[in-house]
């Protein structure tokens, strides 16, 4: 059995879609990795009839280690985390110290329908939630009954 992708089918998932489903599933080699080889967090995507909503699990980070930003029709979220401890005896025999530096950056393209002015995001319980509403022409419209004179 096989996955065929069609973009003929709901045109508003044609672009944020595009990255997420043209990754080639079987190769692990770079796709997860970051030039740092740190993870790159997981992402998973969904639309409503009113939104796009884009997840990333991201446990252990803060709210304020990320930035999201929208330029040229590009949804761009990153991090960035650094962290020292030091150890040292009160004799002075021994220092210990350790440090470490997380960061990662995905983009995607946004779709035509997106009102990238209500663009809004969250975290809650190590989840950053981006919610992007879609423009008032984009949502789908209630059936409506013509009379025929």
């Amino acid at each position: 059995m096989s996955l065929i992708r069609r973009n003929d089918l709901v045109p508003s998932w044609s672009n944020l879609f595009d990255d997420f489903l043209n990754n080639n599933w079987n190769d692990w080699t770079n796709r997860h990795y970051s030039n740092t080889n740190t993870t790159l967090p997981s992402v998973n995507i969904k639309e409503t009839e009113e939104n796009f909503e884009v997840e990333v699990a991201a446990p252990g980070m803060e709210k304020e280690d990320f930035k999201v930003e929208v330029n040229n029709g590009y949804l761009t979220i990153s991090s960035e985390k650094k962290s020292e401890t030091k150890t040292e005896d009160p004799k002075g025999k021994y220092t210990k110290q350790e440090f470490c530096y997380e960061s990662f950056s995905r983009s995607f393209t946004l779709p035509n329908s997106a009102d990238t002015e209500k663009i809004g995001a969250k975290y809650e319980k190590g989840i950053l939630i981006i919610s992007i509403p879609k423009k008032e022409e984009a949502k789908p419209k209630p059936v409506r009954q013509i009379s025929i004179e």
